[in-house]
């Protein structure tokens, strides 16, 4: 009964995107909505993708933005900025800055974690692998695309990616209930 609730509220919900359309950015048409950029400029925030960073020239860039329509901005940090350890190639970060003259000074650099859903707790590395030693019943399941599971994944770990689950929703898990269920991805983003 549950999937067939899901079904329809599914249906509902396209069926009004079909005959209303999607809203669209701006209050009046012919107001071009302000890119992501700006829009996090006024707050002295970027939250993207770090794509470089440099020691020997103490600069950070971080991308902002969509996928393909990002803009990378470059960021000085001094010995005061906190969080350099957060700027990895790659990583999601938010670099709180201020200006000084024409430069962006990066203050802070935190990782941009995902939230996660109501009823779910997160689980150490070293509490994962306790559970392995002690052979607990449970499902690992390595929420990565399957391409990247084929490459490699944690000894005894099955494929449940957010794309299968998307779209074999409640089927894609295991039919026993009361089981532990732990997924991991490529990190903490």
């Amino acid at each position: 009964m549950g999937k067939n609730v899901t079904k329809m509220a599914l249906l509902c919900l396209l069926a009004a995107f079909a005959f209303t359309g999607c809203a669209k950015d701006g209050a009046k048409s012919g107001t071009a909505a302000k890119p992501v950029a700006e829009a996090k400029k006024a707050d002295n925030v970027y939250t993207g993708k770090i794509v470089g960073k440099s020691e020997k020239a103490k600069t950070v860039s971080i991308a902002v933005g969509p996928e393909g329509k990002s803009e990378t901005f470059m960021l000085k940090f001094t010995d005061k900025t906190t969080g350099l350890e957060f700027a990895n190639k790659e990583d999601a970060a938010i670099i709180t800055y201020e200006v000084k003259g024409t430069d962006k000074i990066a203050v802070s650099i935190k990782p941009k974690l995902a939230k996660l859903p109501e009823g779910v707790t997160e689980i150490k590395t070293a509490e994962v692998k306790k559970l392995l030693d002690d052979r607990v019943r449970m499902v690992l399941a390595d929420a990565r695309p399957e391409s990247r599971y084929a490459q490699a994944h944690l000894p005894g770990a099955v494929s449940i990616s957010v794309d299968r689950l998307k779209k074999e929703e409640a089927d894609a898990l295991p039919p026993e209930k009361e089981t532990l269920l732990i997924f991991y991805c490529g990190g903490p983003t």
